[in-house]
């Protein structure tokens, strides 16, 4: 595991879209995100960190971690953060970077799970070491960060965000496997929802349709599909931003959203209405 520190000079970009003030609802907050290094993740540990979080971002990619703190460089009003390389599915590597990062932060208020592999194949042609792939990473790495997180909210009565997805609402095609882990994940926080609702732990979920990151765009159909059935993904061919499930998961972390527990919220430009 490696740490890193910001460096606090002006960003090269902001994101694309702009915001009339910037929110400081969790300053003295300490948060740990996975999935940090790209998409949903990168823009969920940059808006807690400009919200005045101090963060731990996770990630196995230890070159776009770098990334991530260049962007993260000189935001005004911001918290800290700092990286750390993570396979989600080692229940070791889990252990010793939660520890390490409530260690370092002196105690833990949010985790936002949102590391995940996606892939899409025929159900009669998806291999098995394919299925237990995504299984390890989507679902078991984010039940490990839940288990290992649990003791730390207990004293601060703190809540997670995991990131579920619409393919666990309604039929994907060519996404078995995914859409088994995702609703593995909406079944999963609904139940921790209720076990730990007297200690007063939320568990919420938020379900994207099509983002616009780097896992969505890397799709490619399976050899025959037939490409109509994209339009049950994408009404319109719309795709939504990582900054604006983002602003959606800051929400529900943030004190605004502490009476949601057990509650999943659907961002996907209509593919289920």
């Amino acid at each position: 595991m490696r740490w890193q520190l910001n460096r606090r000079v002006e960003p090269d970009r902001r994101p694309s879209y702009s915001r009339p003030m910037i929110l400081s609802r969790f300053t003295d907050r300490n948060a740990i995100v996975t999935g940090a290094a790209s998409g949903i993740g990168r823009a969920t540990a940059l808006r807690l960190f400009e919200e005045g979080a101090s963060v731990v971002a996770c990630d196995v990619n230890a070159d776009a971690l770098a990334g991530l703190l260049e962007a993260a460089e000189g935001i005004e009003g911001a918290g800290t953060i700092t990286t750390a390389v993570l396979d989600v599915s080692s229940e070791d590597e889990v252990k010793h970077v939660v520890a390490a990062a409530v260690g370092r932060m002196g105690s833990l208020h949010v985790v936002v799970n949102a590391a995940g592999v996606l892939s899409f194949h025929h159900a009669h042609e998806h291999s098995l070491a394919e299925w237990n792939r995504l299984v390890a990473i989507n679902l078991t790495g984010t039940f490990l960060m839940c288990r290992e997180s649990i003791p730390h909210l207990l004293a601060t009565r703190g809540n997670v965000v995991n990131l579920a997805s619409t393919s666990a609402h309604r039929g994907q095609p060519w996404a078995a496997g995914y859409a088994a882990t995702k609703g593995g994940i909406l079944a999963m926080t609904k139940t921790m929802a209720v076990d730990y609702a007297a200690q007063r732990i939320r568990f919420n979920t938020i379900s994207p349709g099509a983002i616009d990151t780097p896992i969505t765009n890397s799709f490619s159909l399976p050899e025959g599909a037939d490409p109509k059935l994209l339009d049950r993904v994408t009404p319109a061919g719309r795709f939504g931003t990582p900054e604006g499930i983002a602003a959606a998961i800051a929400f529900v972390a943030s004190d605004e959203g502490r009476h949601m527990n057990g509650s999943d919220i659907v961002i996907d430009g209509g593919a289920t209405a």
